[in-house]
């Protein structure tokens, strides 16, 4: 497919910036039909069900709640956080039953997040050392439920195994997609990470973003917060809304310099092309992450 969500910036700074603008936006106030025409917004009905039974969770810079007993263990490591500011209006339609956009300042925002998984594992098993570790591009969305949970949902997450990508694919039902993949850190403190889609597709979606990491970020603000310390995942599983909780220690984040950031992931995933820069550019060295056994739309863990 033809067309980038960035084009390449040529020896300019763009940097995470805590007093970003927000963009104007209609606050999604009620749950949002899914059109049957896709490209058509779905309308607002007086007699959907609100944004949420309960108020949302406070915007945390720690899990709320500890998980005892992991389902999965992982790490991600050498992350780049690409956020741009979307309308909620075109997000609602490609969220999970039950949920709607989560908003900061009346607006909602896709992320482009470039990493490395480090070592997936079951349980309390030491993480498995080449399938489990590979380069992972994903986009999402913001989300939150009739509980107050909120958490993202993934549009696409591409990723260098394939064995790992079928499982995830069948498993949980997650958009994972085959790719070519790298990451190279070069001197200056220079990050690039680069995909091209093999499977499913479109085949040939790609990305290529370069950052040079700057200065730690000593107190993000709570946009920041709110981008980065997302404490689940929504999902549909077999027409059942599914929320996956995680914990992980208080990210480390950092400035970033958008060095290069060509791509065409965000369209690829169904969302509108990107309107010109991205309004935040964060850099991580990682955390720990486990994931705890996932809860019914009640709110009540599996068994």
């Amino acid at each position: 497919m033809t067309g980038t969500g960035c084009l390449p910036l040529s020896k300019r700074s763009l940097r995470g910036n805590p007093s970003h603008p927000t963009p104007s936006a209609a606050t999604v106030r009620c749950r949002l039909r899914r059109p049957a025409d896709p490209t058509a917004r779905a309308p607002c009905d007086a007699g959907a069900v609100a944004l949420t039974s309960s108020a949302p969770e406070p915007i945390t810079a720690d899990p709320p709640s500890p998980t005892v007993n992991p389902l999965l263990t992982q790490s991600w490591l050498d992350l780049a956080f690409l956020h741009w500011a979307v309308d909620p209006a075109d997000v609602a339609p490609l969220l999970p039953a039950g949920t709607v956009p989560d908003v900061h300042e009346g607006a909602t925002y896709v992320g482009l997040v470039a990493f490395r998984m480090h070592r997936v594992g079951w349980f309390r098993l030491p993480g498995i050392p080449y399938l489990g570790t590979f380069p992972e591009t994903n986009v999402r969305l913001y989300s939150v439920d009739a509980h107050g949970r909120r958490g993202v949902v993934f549009r696409s997450l591409d990723a260098s195994r394939l064995i790992p990508v079928a499982v995830a694919r069948g498993a949980f039902r997650l958009p994972y997609q085959w790719s070519r993949m790298s990451i190279r850190r070069g001197g200056d403190d220079i990050v690039t990470y680069t995909s091209s889609r093999r499977w499913p597709g479109p085949r040939g979606a790609h990305s290529r973003i370069a950052v040079r990491v700057g200065e730690r970020v000593a107190e993000p603000t709570e946009f920041e917060h709110f981008l980065t310390a997302r404490w689940g995942m929504h999902n549909t599983f077999f027409g059942r809304q599914m929320f996956l909780p995680n914990v992980h220690p208080r990210w480390p984040l950092h400035r970033a310099e958008l060095l290069a950031c060509d791509e065409d992931l965000v369209v690829a995933a169904g969302l509108p092309r990107p309107v010109g820069d991205p309004v935040s550019v964060l850099y991580s060295p990682g955390v720990p992450v486990r994931f705890g056994r996932p809860a019914r739309p009640g709110g009540i863990p599996t068994p």
